[in-house]
């Protein structure tokens, strides 16, 4: 089966698919002629869909993604650009939590944007775990800590030191600086030999982060949880990720239990044109 086909009772011939593939492998001898596949070009497509979705005259069909899997762009629903610029400045991270859990359908809609992050060469390789149960999240918040008393007799860095003893010594007073009492925990993972790895999971972070506030909801990046994933026994076996797979972030994930009104200076970009 080829590649893809060319409906050529709606192709124009004008290129557009040529130019927008990443890989190159498609081809064009004239504008007589209608697009096709170079010679072993299959080895090199990375199954982007750029070549549906970039063409004009619905012309183009990918035999792995059938135009109807392919949802139409709908461009009143964009958001114009001081409203997008608004909400990324808007975006706080949450460390005070409602007690009120996030449904499954809500959670499911938010790591479903997340997969729309680009990813190296499109190997779509983010796997996530939600932990959904607030007791369990407390339960990970301990590991961490544990993990904290045990590595700070190796400390070499004594304000990273200073910081752990910190945290350990609210926790025994009640206190929870690891997960901040949120309801649940978002962990993405990777096999640790694919193409950046970890800018892969904090790209998909990052949109789970911006639509769940679009969504009403709060995040923070989990740091000291993610710094103690790949270290600690407990936490290792409690995650239990597949063979060779690395967790590379995680957020915490709930209701904020408050609401900002204003949006927090920032220093000057430190910027640099060449």
């Amino acid at each position: 089966m080829p590649l893809f086909t060319i409906d050529q009772t709606k192709c124009k011939r004008d290129g557009i698919c040529v130019a927008e593939c990443p890989s190159q492998i498609i081809v064009q001898k004239d504008k007589k002629s209608f697009p096709e596949l170079m010679a072993g070009g299959d080895e090199y497509c990375i199954n982007c869909g750029h070549c549906v979705a970039v063409c004009p005259h619905g012309a183009f069909i990918l035999n792995s993604m059938p135009p109807a899997a392919c949802e139409p762009l709908d461009q009143n629903l964009l958001p114009d650009a001081p409203s997008l610029k608004h909400l990324l400045q808007a975006r706080r991270s949450i460390r005070t939590y409602q007690k009120k859990t996030v449904s499954r359908k809500i959670i499911s809609e938010l790591i479903e944007a997340a997969h729309y992050a680009p990813t190296a060469s499109n190997k779509q390789q983010v796997h996530w775990i939600v932990f959904q149960d607030p007791d369990e999240v407390q339960r990970l918040a301990a590991m961490v800590i544990d993990f904290m008393k045990q590595t700070l007799s190796l400390a070499v860095d004594e304000a990273a030191a200073d910081r752990y003893r910190r945290i350990i010594r609210v926790w025994d007073s009640g206190v929870d600086r690891i997960m901040r009492g949120a309801p649940h925990l978002v962990v993405a993972h990777s096999p640790s030999d694919t193409s950046f790895p970890e800018a892969d999971c904090a790209h998909a972070l990052a949109y789970l982060e911006l639509y769940a506030f679009a969504r009403g909801l709060g995040t923070c990046w989990a740091g000291y949880f993610t710094a103690a994933s790949n270290a600690h026994g407990p936490l290792i076996h409690t995650l239990g990720l597949p063979a060779g797979h690395r967790c590379y972030g995680a957020v915490m994930l709930g209701y904020p239990r408050y609401k900002y009104k204003r949006i927090p200076a920032r220093e000057e970009a430190k910027l640099h044109f060449r």
